[in-house]
């Protein structure tokens, strides 16, 4: 890989939000990427952004008055989580982690994780990012985390929810949906999409979802108002499984560079009540996260 082809995806001055997050508040979705120097890319990548590390990330953590944050994997950093627990390492107990692995990842391997932050594995089924999404050897790790008391987090578009089923029914650990699935907010909160989302969402109380991402989701831009009218009803009525962030640095998003202050403005069309916004930012994501610490979330 060279530099060559390497893209900036993230607001280089966002502003600073009317809305401000409650204490302890958690940016529940954000990724690093490299720094490419000390954590090379994966030749698989599909993507090669230019370098978003662990500083410039809680910069923007405390430019938006947030306390800790969750960081996801990214595709382009494969199953190479280095960078990732990097970033958790320097933070002070400020994060946590998500990360993607190999399905020959050994249990040894595992617990070396889980002692450097990581809380969860991801399962990407965006075809566009990944080869292959081998669905048993998933099953099979997500059967091998239980004794660390992690959860899934799957990434998928709405498209494929139906075809899902079986293997999302089939995950014995509690589950995270990234992004809702991508339904087509456009459809309003009672179109189809979100409709085949609730239905998932009550056939386990154990489903949580990340209620993230109106500038992938929403084709008409800001500021948003297709996302906010077909979420807000979500959040009003799954308050205790919804988790929120950035999605910082926006992989992929070089077309249409979203800013972050706008994007924790969102929050309060979301979810407008103080009770809310407190579960949303701070008693959700400190119980599935620090669950040792979640008492002072509450």
């Amino acid at each position: 890989m060279t530099d060559i082809a390497r893209i900036t995806s993230w607001h280089g001055n966002p502003s600073k939000s009317a809305f401000t997050p409650p204490p302890g508040a958690v940016d529940a979705h954000c990724h690093v990427f490299g720094p490419m120097a000390q954590f090379p890319f994966s030749a698989k990548a599909k993507y090669l952004p230019e370098d978003a590390g662990a500083d410039m990330l809680f910069a923007l953590r405390d430019r938006l008055g947030f306390a800790r944050n969750v960081i996801v994997q990214a595709s382009c950093h494969g199953t190479d989580n280095a960078a990732t627990l990097d970033a958790i390492a320097r933070s002070q107990g400020k994060a946590r982690g998500v990360a993607m692995v190999d399905p020959a990842i050994t249990d040894g391997d595992l617990e070396k994780l889980h002692a450097g932050g990581i809380r969860g594995v991801r399962f990407n089924f965006l075809k566009r990012l990944v080869d292959d999404a081998p669905k048993d050897r998933f099953l099979d790790i997500a059967r091998r985390i239980q004794p660390l008391g992690w959860h899934v987090v799957v990434y998928f578009e709405a498209d494929i929810l139906e075809e899902l089923r079986p293997f999302l029914d089939a995950i014995p650990t509690l589950l995270v949906i990234d992004h809702m699935g991508r339904p087509d907010v456009a459809q309003g909160p009672d179109g189809p999409d979100m409709r085949a989302f609730r239905a998932l969402l009550d056939s386990r109380d154990d489903i949580w979802t990340k209620v993230t991402c109106p500038d992938r989701l929403d084709a008409n831009g800001p500021p948003w108002a297709d996302f906010a009218n077909a979420v807000a009803p979500l959040v009003a009525d799954y308050p205790d499984r919804v988790l929120w962030g950035t999605d910082w640095p926006h992989p992929n998003m070089q077309d249409a560079i979203p800013d972050d202050g706008a994007l924790v403005d969102m929050i309060p069309r979301i979810a407008p009540t103080a009770a809310l916004q407190h579960k949303l930012l701070v008693v959700n994501p400190m119980r599935l996260y620090w669950p040792e610490d979640s008492k002072v979330g509450e």
